[in-house]
């Protein structure tokens, strides 16, 4: 009995060894024959050639209909490696113009599947990216001498002004990480790396088509597949119209020749930005073509730092364009009012701390302070805002003062619709009690009144701030594409965001940057029959000050909001102010007046001097 049962046990297990490998051969066949299409895919290959046929990308117009960005024809030398036989490497090399090296190398790389996952010896493989017309002309003629390559037609960008780098930027090829990412990509495909390229990608590249094709048993290719039937059309990228005033764009880029600096103008209604300089700059054709690689790192070396968006990426101290989003918070908390007058002896003096300032009328009321530019009036302000009985402690009082900032579009990102936007800095509690261990009061950060100290922005976020004044307390997020050919823009640049300020204080403000157009630090952004509304800035800086200018115009119903920074410019007076006068005039007009466009040569052709160092 005992011995039957040993039998028994040991049949089953026999028995279900047996079943395990016929259901493990029986899931090897499934996996091949059903999940698995690499045989499939050699077998098909052996009879079609699926050629992708690539769209044209959505090309960019400006706000009024200015084509910007357009394609242009270039063309891919493929090689399918199964169909390479008795190459003359020799003239294959001289009809491309390349060296054995760069050939041997290139094939070897085409067939590493870690750099190059989706090779496969039956489909076509990306060996020569981009060539020019001229090149392709020359390489046809000799093409049927070398079997296995093959000609792919695409489109390249064509910019047809050589302004606005920073903004369009550029496209290159796939890296492993975007093909892992999006299923769209194959090796050799090229994507939006900066710029609106790559934030409106998915927009901007439509969809690939494919043209099947049928060979023979040499596979030598016959003509289409059932005449088409299987070919699928590519679908062109989508259009953008952008936001920007390409003709401001240009006087914005030439104000800044020979200078480090940035430009951003917005139209306050709207978000909508209408120029965005950042200098040095670069020309985007640069970027395009077999050259790309080269003229990048050629770029990248710079110490000037071309490729680097200052508008966006670049973060400093406001200065005392800083002092406007003040005044509305003190006045908004009941630190100061209308009246409310402060003493100025040549700065803010007080046991044993000094601020300096310039020589102007004292003691002075919050219209003409904006008007002067007064140091001492803002230092005086915050002092008596974090030592208020109102709030429970300093701690709380600048967490209420943060607030304010963060409700003006500061310290964070704004949302622009531009990869690598910069957060700015504005100092909370928690970051003194660390620095000081807890002790400190309205005296140990009183430079953050005057835009000075921890407090760093954008120009975007300057810019910003003038359209929010403009508003008189609201702002929509600024955006550089206007329009997207069938598509809704994101909400976020639809809606209104709103500060924690008063209309009535905005007005009050209004009225003090009109005052420093008409009698104060801005006199020299006073147009004819424009009411400019203005604040100066000169920010510190380790070498020569910066020179900073915020505004807009009209002082009613408001067009355009301007902030101008320019490195180691000096007052703001020197280059914010008249820059910012003449892109208003520029956009407001539609033109430069005789005096003004001599003014604007005059600017174009300063150098800044960094020390003995040309900047």
């Amino acid at each position: 009995m005992n011995n039957e049962y040993r039998f028994e046990n040991r049949k089953f297990v026999i028995l279900g060894i047996v079943l395990g490998i016929v259901l493990l051969f029986i899931g090897r066949l499934f996996y091949l024959q059903i999940l698995n299409d690499e045989y499939k895919e050699h077998a098909d290959s052996n009879a079609f050639l699926n050629k992708t046929i690539y769209p044209s990308r959505g090309v960019m117009y400006d706000r009024n209909g200015k084509l910007l960005v357009s394609n242009q024809p270039a063309y891919d030398v493929m090689v399918c490696m199964r169909n390479v036989k008795e190459l003359d490497t020799l003239a294959f090399c001289n009809a491309l113009g390349i060296t054995r090296e760069f050939f041997d190398k290139r094939m070897a790389d085409v067939k590493n599947r870690r750099l190059n996952p989706g090779y496969s010896s039956y489909t076509d493989q990306l060996f020569l990216s981009q060539l020019t017309a001229e090149d392709f002309a020359m390489f046809q003629e000799q093409l049927y001498k070398f079997e296995g390559f093959s000609i792919q037609k695409r489109t390249v960008r064509q910019y047809n002004y050589p302004l606005a780098g920073h903004i369009f930027g550029d496209l290159g090829e796939v890296s492993k990480k975007d093909i892992a990412a999006d299923g769209y990509y194959v090796q050799g495909d090229f994507i939006g790396k900066q710029g609106i390229e790559s934030f409106y990608e998915r927009q901007l590249r439509g969809e690939k088509g494919k043209e099947v094709l049928l060979r023979d048993a040499y596979g030598r290719v016959k003509g289409r597949y059932q005449d088409g039937a299987k070919d699928v059309a590519p679908v062109p990228g989508k259009n953008l119209t952008l936001s920007l005033d390409i003709e401001l764009q240009e006087l914005a880029e030439r104000l800044l020749q020979n200078k480090i600096g940035s430009v951003v103008a917005i139209e306050p209604e709207t978000g909508e930005v209408l120029c965005m300089a950042s200098s040095p700059t670069f020309d985007p054709q640069v970027l395009v073509g077999r050259q790309r690689g080269d003229n990048h790192r050629m770029l990248s070396k710079n110490k000037q730092k071309p490729l680097l968006n200052r508008a966006i990426m670049g973060t400093y101290p406001p200065g005392s364009t800083f002092k406007t989003a003040q005044a509305l918070t003190f006045l908004q908390e009941d630190v100061i009012d209308v009246d409310t007058q402060f003493p100025c002896a040549l700065g803010f003096r007080y046991k044993g701390l000094h601020v300096g300032c310039h020589a102007h009328s004292s003691p002075t009321s919050i219209v003409p302070t904006l008007a002067t530019s007064c140091n001492s009036y803002f230092c005086w302000s915050l002092y008596r805002m974090i030592g208020s009985s109102r709030y429970a402690s300093p701690q709380e009082a600048l967490t209420r003062w943060k607030d304010h900032m963060v409700a003006m579009g500061f310290g964070y990102r704004l949302g622009i619709d531009l990869p690598g936007e910069a957060r700015g800095f504005i100092p909370n509690s928690a970051f003194y009690d660390k620095w000081y261990g807890g002790r400190w009061n309205g005296l140990t950060i009183i430079s953050i009144s005057i835009g000075q100290g921890e407090v760093t922005l954008t120009p975007l976020q300057i810019a910003n701030l003038g359209a929010t004044i403009a508003n008189r307390g609201k702002y929509i997020t600024p955006h550089i594409v206007k329009e997207v050919q069938g598509e809704e823009l994101d909400s976020l640049y639809r809606f209104p965001k709103y500060t924690m300020v008063d209309k009535e204080h905005y007005e009050t403000v209004v009225q003090g940057m009109r005052e420093a157009v008409l009698n104060g630090t801005c006199r020299a952004a006073n147009l004819p029959g424009i009411e400019v509304c203005g604040k100066t800035g000169t920010a510190q800086n380790r070498g020569k000050d910066h020179s900073a200018f915020m505004g807009f115009a009209p002082m009613h119903n408001p067009k355009i909001a301007v902030a101008v920074y320019v490195e180691n410019g000096g007052f703001g007076a020197v280059y914010g102010v008249p820059i910012g006068a003449l892109l208003m005039e520029k956009y407001l007009t539609g033109t430069l007046s005789e005096a003004s466009e001599q003014k604007a040569k005059d600017i174009q052709q300063r150098v800044i001097y960094y020390g003995n160092q040309e900047r």
